[in-house]
């Protein structure tokens, strides 16, 4: 990467158009912060006490089927309501608003209370395939982030010709510098524009726009690609590693053009199982910025072992 590698510059994201700020000098400042490895409790298959486990009542009064294998079912208290009534919206047009319509589903990864994905076999992984993300949400709108990457696909495609995302997929299959895992299916990268310090994203190498249209056999290799990907996050602080991570898929209407599947994940762990990475300052009021470059980050996922550091 060269002089990237030495001193602060600016890389551009063109699936949403902002950019990100990179101080890869920083990491050369002593740190001086207190790491150590977090006492884990052990934690049991099945909880009484928890809302989701087999047959427990949830906090709505409803009980849960005694399921053994991935349970989803309407959240009972969802963020949007399929019959959410009209708004009034013309107080002012600096005060505008619009109603939102939709609903979100939680999904019950395994009937087990102990087990994350890292953890659980492949199999059970591609069952959840279709939606590994703990809720399922659809709305009539289309919110901010999506709205940028659908925008941007758009537009790379007229200026291009191509699709987006899969020229990126294999671009970064060429280079290497910034691939976690992969296999023939798909393709696990520390994006060029990454804010967060181990992000990445989950790239599909074939055109595809939505979950459902996957394969058995493409769904069986993403299952792969993420089980790689969850022993790496977790083996590399030795902690069941936290993130949010999502998947965005093409709209259900209007023009998709460019539109590539793809999923995100957003680790907030920086140094240790205890240091986290915080959005403050100059980052919540300018322009986020990060020291680790994403070139440094993927190395070190890619260095890890992909058998789980717990049964080792």
């Amino acid at each position: 990467m060269g002089i990237l590698d030495d001193y602060p510059h600016r890389r551009y994201n063109p699936l949403t158009g902002e950019y990100v700020v990179v101080s890869p000098h920083r990491t050369k400042r002593p740190w001086q912060g207190q790491t150590e490895r977090p006492t884990v409790a052990e934690r049991p298959q099945y909880d009484p006490t928890c809302y989701l486990c087999p047959g427990n009542v949830r906090a709505n009064g409803e009980h849960n089927p005694h399921y053994t294998d991935t349970f989803v079912f309407t959240n009972d208290f969802a963020a949007l309501l399929p019959d959410a009534p009209a708004l009034d919206t013309t107080t002012h047009p600096l005060l505008r608003a619009e109603v939102a319509r939709g609903t979100s589903r939680v999904l019950c990864f395994s009937p087990r209370h102990d087990l994350t994905l890292a953890l659980m076999d492949k199999p059970s992984i591609t069952r959840v395939v279709p939606h590994p993300h703990g809720q399922i949400w659809a709305c009539d709108f289309l919110p901010n982030e999506v709205a940028a990457e659908d925008r941007n696909q758009r537009d790379y495609l007229e200026r291009t010709g191509a699709t987006l995302l899969l020229d990126y997929a294999n671009l970064e299959v060429e280079r290497g510098e910034r691939v976690v895992a992969q296999n023939e299916d798909w393709v696990v990268v520390v994006p060029y524009w990454a804010v967060w310090p181990f992000e990445t994203m989950v790239l599909p190498r074939f055109p595809v726009k939505h979950l459902p249209d996957l394969t058995p056999a493409q769904r069986v290799s993403l299952a792969d690609a993420l089980k790689s990907l969850l022993v790496r996050y977790d083996n590399l602080f030795e902690v069941s590693f936290p993130y949010s991570m999502g998947w965005h898929g093409a709209p259900t209407q209007g023009d998709t053009s460019g539109w590539q599947l793809h999923a995100h994940f957003y680790p907030p762990l920086l140094r240790s199982a205890s240091v986290r990475k915080f959005m403050v300052g100059f980052e919540l009021l300018a322009e986020a910025q990060r020291d680790l470059t994403p070139e440094q980050a993927a190395d070190r996922l890619r260095a890890l072992p992909d058998t789980h550091y717990s049964e080792r």
